[in-house]
């Protein structure tokens, strides 16, 4: 008896395996939003040889695509402009798939560590700002959608990750990444179009974690033995991100990346700026789509290893700015102001809702030709040193300053080399600011809130504050 059931059985599994449905990646499902006005790919997997159709709801036009010899297969299919009608794609290579809800927008991309991963329901003691509020809202923003990935390892590239497009809704909300939430829903509210975000994030990971092992074997620092990555701690495990989180999302067709990271290459400030750019670099070759715009979060103020007054997160925060001029179309938004006293051993400020709305006006800015809109805070241009005063320029002050008196997080220093608190007085007609202390008459140097934890409340009349920095290149 068992002989004739056998035979049976595997015509049955035989058959099955001939009449499979096509197999799609699960960031291509339901609810996903595809970019507007462009060529976008479908892909997936089915038996070699087969033929693959592709019948978009919004066009008549068929796209039709042979399964290659390994089971794969990929095609573009053009979108047309941005629309809040909700389209179908039917996939069929004999038996067919159907993705429903699709809509046409803007997608982006979101990466980094845990404050770009900080879902609007906070972590443990660590909440974030108006997060009920926003998710009691949520529905209004219909025309949003996610897809988190879920935190996951390789040591090799992956071709498939978990993670399904969700609907804005106050069900699904709370697990959206906040600052991601707060960029979108800027987007939203000025294009009118939906806007579609991809986070891919994972908390205490360091750049090294998002580069391809290519890129890596040419640290010298970097070990990539598996025996000495899994010797780290899973969060800061090189390369292993960028194998199973990047990888498989790079068909994926995207209008540009956000990223918000850092906190962990502290202590390594020499290195960091080459090797985000080296990062972007790498992803931007990947889904080969030209410079596709990178904007990311400079570091907010924290205690680190050298207390409150030492320099570790300053020195970061300062490659992070210095990157932007090795990353072509590029920008860093400053968040030294988005903090609260209280907040200096929190390493997850509350305040998301700025963060997120100061990279969408880098988008609307630098990638939407939205020119009205400003992005940029002051940045220190130059000095001259007269009459036992610094004389400060800056780029991105043209209408001036938010205050003339009051001014915080400035400070001085002669030939000692010891920082401390200045006077600022504002030259209204020329822009510049006039730094001084009555107790130092040969001054050198000038930093402004160049400390792991220090706030600063100067901004320009757009109310984008003032970049921290210095003037010197002291080590200490």
């Amino acid at each position: 008896m068992k002989f004739k059931i056998l035979p049976l059985m595997l015509l049955l599994i035989f058959s099955n395996s001939i009449g499979a449905k096509v197999s799609l990646p699960e960031i291509l499902s339901d609810n996903m939003v595809l970019q507007q006005n462009t060529k976008v790919n479908l892909w997936g997997k089915s038996d070699p040889g087969k033929t693959v159709e592709i019948r978009p709801s919004w066009t008549s036009e068929i796209t039709k695509v042979k399964v290659d010899t390994k089971g794969n297969w990929k095609v573009s299919v053009a979108t047309p402009a941005a629309s809040f009608t909700p389209y179908s794609i039917s996939i069929s290579d004999g038996e067919k798939v159907t993705l429903n809800n699709v809509l046409i927008g803007e997608v982006w991309l979101a990466s980094g560590q845990s404050n770009m991963e900080m879902p609007l329901n906070g972590f443990w003691n660590n909440p974030v700002l108006k997060a009920n509020e926003t998710i009691a809202m949520a529905g209004q923003n219909e025309g949003i959608r996610f897809v988190t990935i879920p935190k996951t390892a390789a040591m090799e590239p992956q071709e498939t990750v978990k993670g399904k497009w969700q609907a804005c809704t106050p069900e699904n909300a709370p697990g959206f990444s906040a600052t991601a939430y707060h960029f979108a829903q800027t987007l939203y509210q000025t294009l009118n179009v939906p806007i579609g975000i991809i986070v891919s994030s994972w908390g205490g990971s360091r750049v090294e974690g998002w580069t391809s092992r290519e890129i890596l074997e040419t640290y010298p620092d970097v070990d990539l033995s598996e025996k000495a990555i899994n010797s780290l701690n899973p969060m800061y495990r090189p390369m292993l991100m960028y194998n199973a989180m990047i990888c498989p999302l790079i068909h994926y067709t995207i209008k540009g990346f956000i990223w918000y990271q850092g906190e962990s290459n502290v202590g390594h400030h020499q290195v960091y700026a080459e090797r985000l750019a080296n990062m972007v670099n790498l992803w931007r070759k990947d889904w080969g789509l030209g410079d596709l715009p990178f904007y990311y979060v400079e570091i907010a103020p924290w205690i680190y290893g050298d207390g409150e007054t030492g320099t570790s997160g300053a020195l970061l925060r300062e490659a992070q700015f210095k990157a932007q001029s090795q990353i072509t179309n590029s920008g860093m938004i400053s968040t030294n102001d988005l903090v609260e006293d209280y907040e200096k051993t929190n390493i997850h400020p509350r305040n998301k809702i700025d963060v997120g709305k100061r990279l969408a006006f880098m988008a609307l800015s630098q990638t939407y030709g939205h020119t009205g809109v400003a992005c940029h805070g002051p940045e220190y241009k130059s000095m001259e040193i007269k009459d036992g005063k610094i004389y400060l320029s800056f780029n991105h002050a043209e209408n001036g300053f938010s205050r003339t008196v009051g001014i915080n997080g400035f400070e001085i220093a002669g030939d000692d080399r010891i920082f401390r608190p200045a006077k600022v007085e504002v030259d209204l007609n020329n822009r510049i600011l006039i730094v001084s202390n009555e107790n130092i008459p040969n001054p050198v140097a000038v930093r402004y809130c160049f400390k792991n934890f220090q706030i600063g409340n100067l901004y320009n009349t757009r109310e984008l504050p003032v970049v921290p920095f210095r003037t010197d290149n002291f080590e200490k």
